[in-house]
């Protein structure tokens, strides 16, 4: 199942709970805040992909309660190889991989437009700096 719900890269508590609803486990407002507290590691209230994957992470460790929405979170969006078989689990598996380059490459593109960004704004600063010291001079002299 593909869920399409990563419009800002962050899975918001709305969000969320339509997930959880298309997976036939619907969750109470105070549950899907808890799923999202106990693995929101910048504690901005909103899953990122990283954040996300430490909801599987802490699955296959045996480190989420049985009866938490985050377990059945996990249980439910695991592929079940002696009904998918090896290639369907294999697919599954490569378009995971795919979707997590296809998010670091996106992070590491937003960071090189953030740095570009810092550098224009600091070449106009130094641009305007260097037009006031002109002006400045033209005025003491």
């Amino acid at each position: 199942m593909v869920f399409k719900v990563w419009k800002d890269g962050f899975i918001d508590l709305m969000e969320l709970k339509l997930m959880m609803e298309k997976l036939g486990a619907p969750q109470t407002h105070l549950g899907l805040k808890n799923m999202i507290k106990e693995v929101d590691e910048d504690l901005d209230s909103k899953l990122s992909f990283r954040e996300f994957l430490l909801i599987f992470r802490k699955a296959a460790a045996g480190e989420l309660q049985e009866d938490s929405g985050l377990h059945a979170l996990a249980r439910l969006s695991e592929i079940d190889v002696s009904t998918e078989g090896v290639k369907g689990a294999k697919n599954f598996f490569e378009a995971k991989v795919r979707q997590a380059i296809n998010e670091a490459s996106r992070f590491e593109e937003e960071i090189k437009a953030e740095q570009e960004e810092k550098k224009k704004q600091a070449e106009e600063l130094k641009q305007r700096k260097a037009a006031f010291k002109e002006l400045q001079s033209t005025f003491t002299q």
